[in-house]
């Protein structure tokens, strides 16, 4: 857990009206995450709006969060793509940056098989020095890292983590109690039963509003207390939902960071656009 922390949150990207990454909102995103208990900053993963990052822009976002967290957070780099090629550059300008850890997503839209998921994984995990933490999305990749895979994959010494956004319990503890792997849950609506199955954090978008709270659950748990983390977790759902089913987290979760103040613009690039329920998100925010 030390390599990755436990509260992770997938940190979105501030950007300015026109598009431009915001230096003043990162500056304030950060300041808010570490006030609210984040014990871990992943940058420039999908909330972070991966997909339209330029590599410049996605090796600074790593610096600037490196610079602005000092040794309060561990800060790490998503840098998957589905060119493995390019992958390892990101992987190296992320080191480079001073990330202490990979976000590696499986391979998206090419679908290759599991020998290729695992050739990829290794490439990226054999570029540098850092620690991996493999993302497990299949409805986002298209396909999924299979058990046999994710088994595979832990004996490199560097792939130490799992990002787990396929939501199969069963399938989680079974690689948990056959390798070493640490599990985080990527799903917001299931981090109160897989931190109950043995998963060592979480990494959340929900989080960037409610990081205190997400602290607690994880506490509650830890400590055997699953009444009060039930409570805690009832309290999130009207919010969680909210944020994590009623558009895209992305835009959602910036929408709900403008509320806060946190942000001054909840601006994102295309393809996505602003077209959440913002009264909603207004009133559970000011709720919460």
């Amino acid at each position: 857990m030390t390599d990755f922390g436990a509260n992770l949150v997938a940190m979105v990207t501030p950007m300015e009206p026109g598009g431009a990454l915001s230096e003043p909102g990162l500056a304030s995103l950060v300041e808010h995450l570490l006030a609210t208990g984040c014990d871990g900053l992943v940058v420039g993963g999908t909330t972070g709006e991966s997909p339209t990052l330029t590599e410049p822009e996605a090796a600074g976002l790593v610096r600037s969060v490196v610079a602005r967290t000092g040794n309060l957070a561990r800060v790490i780099a998503g840098i998957g793509t589905y060119d493995t090629a390019a992958s390892v550059r990101r992987a190296r300008e992320a080191e480079a940056a001073g990330a202490d850890g990979l976000l590696l997503v499986c391979p998206y839209y090419s679908r290759p098989t599991q020998a290729g998921v695992i050739a990829h994984c290794l490439a990226v995990a054999d570029a540098t020095e850092l620690p991996v933490m493999l993302y497990d999305v299949p409805a986002r990749a298209g396909i999924a890292m299979t058990p046999s895979t994710l088994i595979e994959l832990a004996a490199h010494p560097r792939i130490r983590a799992v990002k787990d956004a396929k939501g199969d319990l069963f399938e989680a503890m079974t690689v948990m109690t056959r390798t070493s792997l640490a599990y985080y849950c990527g799903i917001d609506e299931l981090n109160l039963p897989y931190l109950a199955c043995g998963a060592a954090g979480v990494v959340s978008v929900v989080a960037n509003v409610t990081a205190d709270r997400t602290a607690g659950l994880i506490d509650a748990v830890r400590r055997g207390d699953l009444e009060s983390a039930r409570k805690i977790n009832d309290a999130l759902l009207p919010l969680t939902d909210a944020i994590m089913r009623s558009g895209p987290g992305v835009t959602t979760a910036k929408a709900a960071l403008a509320e806060l103040g946190v942000l001054p613009h909840a601006t994102v690039r295309l393809p996505l656009v602003e077209g959440h329920d913002r009264p909603a998100i207004r009133q559970l925010v000011g709720s919460r």
